[in-house]
């Protein structure tokens, strides 16, 4: 093997297998070379970050082969859809950083699609079902056995066009009737055994109102919307890889209804699934999702908590961090249960390059410094990310009185606490050595305030400033802080795959997975801070204001700390 030859084999191998597919249908021709994909959600609840997985895929392959990706909802059932599902899934999608070249909908279709379920009818390929959906139900037998046919399944063609008819008007009953395709009720393919195509239903569309009463089910507008699109790829989950010969035979009978043939050169949509996102310690499942909303156990779908692309940019995450993660478990053909921790590591190594550093006080008590001068401040300088000098400095202020972290002093430490204790120095991050002196107690024992004397040479930026110690701490000045109230998340859930427990779900939902902390102090830079800054709470972990902070009252998010302290709570 030649070297050419070895590269651009590592290459082949380092492409997911639903590139490999697509390079191949372009080396073979086929749809003459054009790439053409789509994002069909639901607009039912808002995108979590299994949709933004598919979106990674749909958009990504797009991009990489010069093809189009477009917007399609999936607009077919009114009962559960509305205008405020739309515009959150257009934002998150724009957040996330990729850009549709057109948006559709399945609603767009639905004179099409009904004047196909019209040539049906006609052709004896589908027929009216007036048994109610448990006779239906019990009539499809099972993978082993094949079904009975509907009473209704022979009638006349000229009676199930009229009572196509019907099923569109608004005095036709909910659940009287559907239309139902006439294939093979003894096929080991359950989705062969006369799929329902319409069922009535009369909540007014968001879109169309009450011109419809009748509509498509996801089975025969999906492929066929992909048809009239042009849509040469149509990638979703693997739990429609049964589904796929049902696709395909709607978009052959469509073929035949347009009088095409089928060669290379006649254009045919691809269904290709891969392995969908499941995460430890979350639900996917939008009906999971829509009750813990509904029910009031999150507060709202941008809840940080939850596994939603709005959850996660309000709780800090960067589009960026989310992309990689994807990206780095990539995609396969069998399903797998991803480690949240895994996604956690991607956001604290993106936003290790992004965030500002600041200094915040979660659990403070007094520190004063009782040589320093009363009433004197100075202006530290105080790197904003030491991973990018382009993002510049800024200026804290020093003064006598500061708060520190209450675990970083201990009266009686042991020979490895490197922190303030009576009698050893520590230096106070971008200010002085200080050498603790002592604490002052109140009536019940706790600590109230601690003493320390600084060193006036030992500056940072000083010469005096080289002598080492083995201790940094952060601070904030008691004279020039805000107070804020923080946030601090744990898993929504208290065990590794609820999905997969017998239990109620609502019932493993963990008590403590939010912490209100509402005495921390944070500098006067920090407080000004806004919904989409990232920030680094120094010796912390990552954190961003949230949108309930004002200027009187901040409020912020933490992100995800500056280690995995979870492995270690778990073992």
């Amino acid at each position: 093997m030649t070297k050419n030859e070895y590269e651009k084999s590592e290459e082949k191998k380092s492409l997911s297998f639903v590139e490999q597919l697509v390079e191949k249908d372009i080396s073979e021709g086929k749809n003459a070379g054009k790439i053409q994909t789509r994002f069909p959600p639901e607009p039912n609840g808002y995108l979590h970050i299994g949709h933004a997985k598919a979106i990674c895929m749909d958009f990504g392959i797009a991009e990489k082969y010069n093809g189009t990706c477009n917007l399609r909802f999936d607009d077919t059932n009114p009962s559960k859809e509305n205008n405020e599902y739309v515009e959150n899934i257009q934002s998150d999608i724009e957040w996330l950083g990729f850009h549709w070249a057109n948006i559709y909908y399945a609603s767009d279709y639905f004179q099409k699609l009904w004047d196909f379920a019209v040539w049906m009818i006609k052709k004896g390929m589908a027929y009216v079902d007036e048994q109610t959906s448990e006779q239906i139900a019990a009539q499809k037998g099972t993978p082993t056995e094949a079904g009975k046919p509907s009473p209704f399944r022979d009638r006349p063609i000229e009676e199930s066009l009229e009572l196509f008819y019907k099923m569109n008007t608004a005095e036709a009953v909910e659940g009287s009737m559907v239309l139902r395709a006439k294939l093979d009720m003894a096929n080991p393919n359950m989705h062969f055994r006369d799929p329902i195509m319409y069922r009535i239903i009369h909540t007014p569309h968001h879109r169309t109102g009450t011109t419809w009463h009748a509509y498509p089910m996801y089975d025969f507008a999906h492929g066929q919307s992909d048809y009239f699109e042009g849509v040469t790829h149509s990638i979703c989950t693997l739990e429609f890889v049964p589904h796929r010969p049902l696709y395909d035979k709607f978009i052959d009978f469509l073929k035949e209804m347009n009088g095409e043939g089928d060669n290379l050169n006649d254009f045919r949509p691809r269904q290709i699934e891969f392995n969908r996102l499941n995460m430890t310690y979350t639900v996917m499942s939008k009906r999971k999702l829509h009750a813990l909303v509904t029910e009031g156990k999150v507060n709202g779908w941008d809840d940080p908590r939850m596994p939603t692309i709005c959850g996660m940019r309000r709780r800090g995450y960067s589009p960026q961090s989310i992309r990689k993660f994807i990206d780095s478990i990539g995609y396969t053909k069998f399903d797998a249960l991803n480690d949240v921790a895994l996604l956690e590591a991607a956001v604290r190594e993106d936003l290790n390059m992004r965030s500002t550093r600041v200094s915040a006080v979660l659990n403070p008590v007094k520190l004063v410094i009782t040589n320093y001068p009363e009433g004197q401040t100075e202006e530290m300088v105080s790197v904003n990310n030491p991973e990018n000098e382009a993002d510049g400095t800024h200026t804290i202020t020093f003064s006598k009185n500061l708060w520190i972290e209450r675990d970083d002093f201990m009266e009686d430490a042991p020979k490895k606490f490197f922190r303030m204790t009576p009698g050893k120095e520590v230096r106070l991050k971008n200010a002085y050595i200080v050498k603790c002196t002592g604490c002052t107690k109140d009536a019940d024992g706790n600590i109230t305030e601690i003493q320390a004397e600084y060193d006036p040479i030992s500056k940072s930026g000083m010469e005096g400033a080289n002598r080492k110690v083995k201790g940094t701490l952060h601070w904030v000045s008691a004279d020039h802080c805000k107070k804020a109230e923080v946030r601090v998340y744990d898993r929504l859930f208290n065990v590794e795959n609820p999905s997969a427990e017998a239990a109620d779900f609502r019932e493993l939902l963990n008590p403590d997975s939010l912490q209100v902390i509402s005495n921390c102090y944070i500098e006067e830079y920090a407080a000004q801070k806004q919904p989409g800054d990232y920030l680094q709470f120094q010796r912390i972990g990552y954190f961003m204001a949230d949108k309930d902070s004002t200027n009187e009252h901040p409020v912020f998010n933490k992100t995800v700390g500056l280690k995995d302290t979870w492995a270690k709570i778990k073992q």
